[in-house]
């Protein structure tokens, strides 16, 4: 039997995992390696075994190379991969990592963000063959400090939050980053504040996501998936016609 299609997944924090993003690739016919990078796993140089990178969040901030070593190795992969035209998603601090790797800047947000957000889709975003297949939605959840206040040169600002943030940039032909969650539960999400005491708003925000979680997963998944297909070659525009 031939084996399957794989997506290399960086992964931060424990409490940060590839979570959805598994199932729903392994949906298009693709399988995960996940890389503990801050388990000491050594981050490649290249992908060689990989036919797509994917690179998820986690609480530090995309300029913290001297307290956790393997983001500058991770930031080097990003701007290989995205220069290869090779399939990349970043996800929160994914994209805030493949923002910095490849020019842009990062900096902390004015307040921390905790929110379901719409989708703010530009005109670019509404074409883009990762985002167009979503219109004008799903709400997209948000739990981020830090944000891409300048993208890289080249780059297409693809969506934007209420307040004018980057909400989503197309960094390459097949590289995107997206300051949103797609792959969380509400458990995942609970488990990012299992040290203390969620806020009202934050309770708030969880409390919804538990409500309308299928509703949220049908565009959460049909993106995913999307990407999924890029990966094996399919691309972007095939997630359109997907049913929910």
């Amino acid at each position: 039997m031939t084996p399957r299609p794989r997506v290399l997944v960086v992964q931060h924090e424990d409490d940060c995992p590839v979570a959805m993003i598994e199932p729903w690739l392994a949906d298009v016919g693709l399988d995960c390696d996940v890389l503990a990078a801050h388990r000491g796993r050594a981050v490649p140089a290249h992908l060689v075994d990989h036919a797509g990178l994917i690179v998820l969040g986690g609480r530090m901030g995309a300029g913290d190379e001297a307290r956790h070593r393997w983001l500058g190795p991770t930031k080097a992969l990003i701007a290989t991969v995205a220069a290869g035209g090779m399939p990349f998603l970043g996800v929160c601090l994914g994209h805030q990592l493949a923002a910095a790797a490849l020019g842009g800047q990062v900096r902390p947000h004015t307040r921390p963000t905790r929110a379901l957000h719409p989708l703010g889709a530009t005109p670019e975003g509404l074409q883009d063959a990762l985002l167009g297949g979503l219109g004008g939605g799903p709400e997209v959840l948000h739990w981020n400090d830090d944000v891409v206040v300048r993208a890289p040169a080249g780059a297409t600002v693809l969506a934007r939050t209420p307040d004018g943030a980057v909400q989503a940039l197309r960094l390459g032909p097949r590289a995107w980053g997206v300051q949103f969650h797609p792959e969380v539960t509400a458990a995942v999400v609970r488990g990012w504040a299992a040290d203390r005491d969620l806020t009202a708003q934050e309770e708030q925000v969880v409390a919804e996501l538990e409500r309308r979680t299928r509703e949220l997963h049908r565009g959460w998944a049909r993106l995913v998936r999307t990407f999924g297909r890029t990966v094996l070659g399919a691309g972007g525009p095939a997630g359109m016609e997907e049913s929910p």
